[in-house]
């Protein structure tokens, strides 16, 4: 099973390398603070030099979720919506911006 740092540094780093002009089509910064296990903080640069670092920076959105949740979601075993419902996944910043989030995470 990928942990969240192969997510993010392959993956996704991947889907925007593929294709940066729909990744600059999104027009923001998201921040992701993974908890537990392998966790971490990432930043997902969707605006001028699209990309994945590690690391903490400002953000236009903010995502906080569990790693095995983040796992889970990546995976399409659990859905977005339903764990920020059952309040797994938690959202600060512009709401707007998490609903494009699919885009990116392959949902």
């Amino acid at each position: 099973m990928a942990t969240p740092k192969e997510i993010f540094e392959g993956k996704i780093k991947e889907r925007i390398s593929g294709d940066p002009e729909k990744a600059k089509s999104i027009g923001a910064v998201y921040k992701f603070n993974v908890t537990g296990d392998n966790g971490g903080t990432w930043v997902i640069n969707l605006k001028d030099n699209p990309g994945v670092s590690e690391g903490d920076a400002p953000a236009d959105c903010t995502i906080t979720v569990g790693s095995q949740d983040f796992v889970d979601i990546v995976s399409g075993k659990l859905s977005a919506q339903m764990a920020f419902m059952q309040g797994k996944l938690k959202i600060a910043g512009n709401m707007g911006l998490a609903m494009k989030l699919g885009q990116v995470l392959g949902g």
